[in-house]
């Protein structure tokens, strides 16, 4: 693959015309590691969509960002915070990862702080205890912000279905290509249409770089 074509068609399409520095190495890590072992070029432009989306664009491991609003948190953790919680809780990250993520996705309650020590972090935003313990990363959640560990966590995750149990393969075959319900693989439906777009601009700009 020619990586000065790839970015050349993706920086309009994508990046507004403009990439930043962290930006090209975040996609040049993920189109390495896929060079490494070729797959399906679908594949790749989905995880590097999915990479897109989760990191606000960065294509950069980042640490999820709590500072909701009283507003935001209704929005976003119904379930967990009715107005009076959201109001007092509102714009403290720490307290809304532990009451939000508490008792799940293998984490303790409320008080344990597990919430905010398992809270969203990498290229995928892995959350949870149990999502760390899979990469054996429980006693150093900071190393999912490595960025050859969230490549391999990207990889490995969207390749075996280790996230949800949905893989790749569910949804890009010689029988399918279905860019929407990609997302499953992640978060359910969750903005699916739009990284369904990114997906089909990164698979564009793959296969410019391919010709």
């Amino acid at each position: 693959m020619d990586h000065a074509k790839f970015f050349v068609a993706v920086r309009p399409s994508l990046f507004a015309g403009r990439l930043s520095a962290n930006q090209v190495n975040g996609m040049e890590a993920i189109l390495v590691a896929w060079e490494s072992k070729p797959f399906d070029s679908r594949w790749l432009a989905y995880m590097l969509a999915t990479t897109y989306h989760e990191t606000d664009n960065s294509m950069c491991t980042i640490s999820e960002n709590l500072s909701y609003s009283a507003a935001g948190l209704l929005a976003t953790f119904p379930k967990y915070f009715a107005a009076a919680q959201a109001s007092a809780y509102a714009r403290q990250p720490q307290r809304i990862a532990n009451r939000a993520y508490a008792s799940r996705m293998g984490n303790g309650s409320e008080a344990s702080g597990d919430g905010w020590r398992y809270r969203g972090r990498g290229l995928v935003q892995i959350t949870g205890r149990d999502n760390y313990a899979k990469y054996g990363i429980t006693d150093n959640p900071d190393d999912a912000l490595d960025s050859a560990k969230a490549v391999e966590i990207l990889f490995d995750g969207m390749i075996n279905g280790r996230f949800t149990g949905r893989k790749l393969a569910d949804f890009f075959s010689a029988a399918v290509t279905d860019w929407t319900g990609a997302r499953k693989i992640i978060n359910s439906a969750d903005r699916a249409n739009d990284i369904a777009g990114y997906a089909k601009k990164f698979a564009a700009a793959v296969e410019v770089a391919r010709s």
